[in-house]
């Protein structure tokens, strides 16, 4: 069995739109049982709210809930602020009238990441979590949470590996990972009914040559992206240099080769 990439949109759109797959996905990452009436992709509101054009990647709901799932293959220096505005806006949506601020369904969306993380732009951490939850609960001043909301905003990160992490997530970020980095040989769950749904839709007998073809055109897409990304990064260790930085910081905020650092730093030096 080799399984085609999952931090291929194509792939991954069409293993989480299967249905089986999708609740099974659910289930584990968010603990609930959901019916969606549909799945959809690309799902935008109609009208939408505020300047924003938003699409969701996958977009799903039933009687009580509203499941968004969100695929990000590049990392950026904004994604925590890019889905919290996807998350929020999910949630506002559902209030369109001034006369009414009941929010009906509860929202969850599952931000899956398949790039490490970037040093954050305005605290300087790095993050090294697979697993990070956030919720709209208020606490008392006891610390205890009150029920009130319940919205989540989930985001998974398959490349750091935590000891800690429960199996409910341990076969899905097994998955992705292994169909990014080991995918003629992947180490998965198949006892997870999910994830052995999963493999079988994205296995390469599977892949239809029309598919092949929309991903190859995604995967041309992607490395425009990087190129892109790159020459920011080069252009932000440039302006570090001229200030003075060090080539250990500099290769800490943007992840820029030494060698490469060293040749920026003779280049302005020869300038």
């Amino acid at each position: 069995m080799i399984l085609a990439r999952l931090d291929n949109e194509v792939f991954f759109k069409k293993v989480f739109t299967d249905e089986i797959v999708f609740k099974a996905f659910v289930k584990d990452i968010i603990g609930i049982e959901v019916e969606p009436a549909k799945i959809e992709t690309e799902k935008a509101f109609q009208p939408k709210l505020g300047n924003i054009a938003f699409k969701y990647d996958i977009f799903a709901e039933d009687i009580k809930r509203r499941i968004v799932i969100e695929i990000q293959k590049v990392e950026y220096d904004h994604n925590f602020d890019r889905f919290l505005h996807y998350h929020l806006q999910a949630i506002t949506e559902q209030q369109r009238s001034s006369e009414d601020y009941s929010v009906e369904k509860t929202v969850y969306t599952i931000v899956v990441m398949t790039a490490p993380y970037k040093v954050h732009v305005k605290t300087k951490e790095l993050y090294k979590d697979e697993v990070l939850i956030s919720n709209l609960n208020p606490k008392n001043l006891k610390g205890i949470e009150r029920s009130i909301f319940n919205h989540q905003l989930i985001y998974l990160n398959p490349n750091y590996k935590g000891q800690d992490t429960p199996n409910n997530y341990r076969d899905w970020l097994d998955l992705i990972y292994e169909s990014i980095h080991n995918p003629e040989n992947p180490k998965i769950n198949t006892q997870n009914e999910g994830v052995k749904r999963a493999t079988e839709i994205v296995s390469y007998e599977n892949i239809s040559p029309d598919e092949w073809e929309q991903a190859k055109i995604e995967a041309s897409k992607r490395k425009v992206i990087i190129l892109e990304r790159e020459e920011e990064r080069t252009e932000i260790a440039k302006r570090m240099i001229l200030a003075g930085s060090t080539n250990a910081f500099i290769m800490q905020m943007t992840e820029l080769a030494f060698e490469h650092i060293e040749q920026l730093r003779n280049e302005i030096k020869k300038n």
